[in-house]
């Protein structure tokens, strides 16, 4: 294995890797695990679809993949009862293999981690945690401003997660970084190693606010219809020569650019015909205001929907 070659490739859209230099120890390990953890709240969209990229790119790079679906942490975070959680994490657990994870992936309800043993090992990470590390970490996570004590137990036990699944990397949204630095301090004070960690960037939601979010209705779904998404991707927010934190232009840049080199923008002779761009020639033609938002919209809605129709398929026949 070209150990540089696989961190180049592993490193490719995510925000951080902390650290490097352990994660190139790790590629030369024979066996290797890396876990993400999603909360089951509502739709699997393009800002989960980015995650689940870098968790099949880790499974191309000889990782043993396990997908973790926290319902005991969403409902210590008031996202609804454990009954309601366990039917929308049925749903969620069908829209990731929707998105391509290889068959051996393995999927876990939190709730069927809760062995006697893990509960004492969470009490001995919470003896190592103050209330307020506690709070900070859950800062970005937690929809309240303050937080009870049900949910400062969430940044513990996910920490005590990555040891109890054997993880070797941690993957998650830039919202779980402290999270995950908490992990990092306390494992190793348990007598456990700590984790690679990677973060994958927020993707910006369609309102052009700072993250996509079912909660907000600011999203794409991986299963919504070619109506749908050419619906939400005409409303979103897309404003005339910027292309910075335009979430049109993010969409372009994750899911048409990373497997087409130029994309392919169809326009009427009088409105300048045709154009064939690279994604800098795009940039630079759009902030020139050379392009009009409703052209990039209408492109941008065709290939994502192209990209998502596997995934379409896959939820209509499973």
């Amino acid at each position: 294995m070209d150990i540089d070659a696989s961190v180049e490739n592993i490193s490719k859209d995510t925000a951080e890797i902390i650290e490097v230099e352990e994660l190139k120890e790790l590629l030369k390990k024979d066996e290797k695990r890396a876990y993400v953890g999603f909360e089951p709240s509502g739709k699997v969209h393009l800002g989960h679809a980015l995650t689940i990229k870098k968790m099949k790119t880790l499974q191309d790079a000889g990782f043993k993949i396990t997908i973790f679906i926290a319902n005991l942490h969403a409902y210590l975070n008031n996202k609804g009862t454990l009954d309601e959680l366990n039917e929308v994490a049925k749903y969620n657990i069908k829209c990731f293999k929707a998105l391509g994870l290889s068959e051996d992936t393995n999927f876990i309800l939190g709730s069927d981690r809760m062995t006697p043993e893990y509960i004492t090992e969470v009490f001995k990470a919470a003896k190592l945690t103050t209330i307020q590390r506690a709070q900070r970490s859950m800062a970005l996570v937690s929809r309240n401003e303050t937080h009870d004590v049900a949910q400062t137990l969430y940044p513990i036990m996910q920490a005590l997660d990555i040891h109890d699944l054997d993880a070797d990397i941690a993957v998650g949204g830039m919202e779980q970084r402290k999270i995950h630095m908490l992990a990092r301090e306390i494992l190793p004070r348990l007598g456990y190693r700590p984790p690679v960690c990677i973060h994958i960037p927020l993707i910006h939601g369609t309102d052009g606010s700072d993250k996509m979010s079912s909660s907000k209705g600011n999203f794409i779904a991986i299963d919504d219809t070619p109506k749908e998404i050419k619906n939400k991707i005409n409303k979103s927010f897309c404003p005339i020569g910027v292309s910075e934190d335009n979430p049109v232009m993010e969409i372009a840049h994750y899911y048409i650019f990373d497997t087409h080199e130029k994309m392919l923008i169809e326009r009427p002779e009088k409105f300048g015909g045709n154009l064939e761009l690279t994604e800098e020639e795009l940039i630079q033609t759009y902030e020139n205001e050379d392009l009009h938002p409703m052209d990039l919209k209408n492109t941008v809605s065709k290939y994502l929907i192209e990209r998502l129709a596997p995934a379409r398929e896959y939820m209509e026949n499973n």
